[in-house]
């Protein structure tokens, strides 16, 4: 019997916009965020595609499944990356 640690994360899926939206240069095609619309149904996106979505559409929040990292991710897509200093 192997000792060997294995991991029980399942690999990162593609971004769900990334076949819909192919000339999109900026997707980063692995989905890390999950935003929840109202009525529930989850979208599994990269950081670029999910800053997009939630700066258009005011209704859509991170789900739990959503790790601070990627919220942060998102936040640096949206706003840039200058983290607030003059």
């Amino acid at each position: 019997m192997s000792t060997a640690h294995h991991s029980r994360k399942s690999p990162l899926r593609d971004c769900e916009l990334r076949q819909r939206d192919a000339q999109v240069s900026t997707c980063d095609g692995r989905e890390q965020i999950v935003l929840v619309g109202l009525d529930g149904a989850e979208q599994r996106l990269c950081p670029a595609h999910a800053a997009a979505l939630w700066l258009t559409d005011p209704t859509l929040r991170f789900s739990a499944k959503t790790r601070p990292e990627g919220i942060a991710a998102v936040m640096g897509q949206a706003f840039g990356r200058g983290g607030g200093r003059r």
